[in-house]
């Protein structure tokens, strides 16, 4: 699977808390942020159904240190 590059445009407060969670659960923000995109596509595919396709959500996010 190839792995893209994303750029978003955020606020520098938000990053920063998103930076101290992304810490306390162990993690990069990178990794973190894509923790989320995963629990949202899991929810998101509970409530509407299976997204069809060679996805993985679970590849290229490191476990919690926790």
């Amino acid at each position: 699977m190839a792995v893209k590059s994303v750029s978003i445009r955020i606020e520098q407060e938000m990053l920063e808390k998103l930076a101290y969670v992304a810490d306390y659960e162990g993690r990069s923000v990178n990794s973190h942020v894509l923790v989320l995109i995963r629990e949202n596509i899991k929810a998101f595919e509970e409530a509407n159904g299976e997204i069809v396709g060679d996805i993985n959500a679970d590849v290229n996010v490191k476990p919690t240190r926790k």
